[in-house]
């Protein structure tokens, strides 16, 4: 993780202007912000993660105030939005802020630029116990300080609040795979790429790795979190085995396999 933090947030401002999942969105051809094109985007996203709509909040007395860090093309916006909450986003890069200022504005939300903010989650813009609900999905391992960043969703949250916090899985099957195949690397003292690993988990279009990403044991995420009196953690998602998609679908491996060696850490968090 090259670099100061300011550096880090330079780097992460320019390569998250391209919206999170702008790939996919070129391989389903969509290629504009029209209601219809972002929900054939959604449906196709959502399929991917089907265990993603369980783990969102509901908004049980219609008046929670909830904050999303790390915005990407929308869909998990839209879906809480919709579900009534006194939403607010964040993000570091402009692009994501702008699509979800669209977005709301297509739910007939008349304040969106108020509600949704250009900024880090590591110097947050908002007041101690802000929100009711903190949700943040795929950001903060991108931070280059996710201690620091699991502290500011402490902050923001008033006693009772619930984070929802998703990171990367360390002890992934993906990791373990990569790791067999750099293992020659090391024997002769090449170490592992981290560029590549990187690489393997997020990509811009013109195949550039993200900046900065860290990864996360169980262990390490109730670590980080013990400030917060309850915290429940769960692995999620599992790449596709293409060799074996016949006999293991991904569906199948959706199942058991992720929830030993998943890709992802799905953390719940009550302050």
């Amino acid at each position: 993780m090259p670099g100061t933090q300011t550096e880090v947030d330079a780097r992460n401002a320019s390569f998250w202007d391209e919206l999170c999942g702008t790939t996919l969105a070129k391989q389903l051809g969509v290629s504009d912000d029209s209601p219809q094109s972002l929900a054939r985007f959604d449906e196709y996203y959502l399929d991917l993660y089907p265990y993603l709509e369980g783990y969102l909040p509901e908004n049980k007395s219609g008046e929670e105030r909830l904050l999303e860090i790390g915005l990407g093309y929308g869909t998990v916006s839209q879906i809480l939005a919709a579900r009534g909450f006194d939403y607010n986003g964040l993000d570091i890069a402009a692009g994501p802020v702008g699509m979800v200022q669209h977005r709301l504005r297509l739910l007939g939300i008349d304040d969106p630029t108020e509600r949704v903010q250009v900024g880090s989650i590591l110097e947050a813009p908002h007041p101690d116990e802000s929100f009711d609900h903190v949700v943040t999905i795929g950001c903060l391992h991108h931070t280059g300080d996710l201690a620091g960043a699991m502290g500011e969703v402490h902050r923001l949250l008033r006693p009772g609040g619930r984070a929802l916090i998703m990171v990367y899985n360390r002890n992934s099957f993906r990791r373990f795979k990569m790791g067999l195949r750099a293992l020659p690397g090391r024997i002769f003292g090449r170490g592992e790429d981290e560029e590549e690993m990187r690489g393997a988990y997020d990509r811009n279009v013109e195949g550039v790795a993200a900046p900065a990403t860290e990864y996360t044991s169980v262990r390490q995420a109730r670590e980080l979190l013990q400030d917060f009196p309850e915290v429940r953690v769960r692995r999620e998602n599992f790449d596709d085995l293409r060799v074996l998609r016949r006999l293991l679908p991904r569906g199948r491996l959706l199942g058991w396999p992720a929830h030993r060696t998943g890709l992802d850490l799905y953390i719940t968090a009550i302050k």
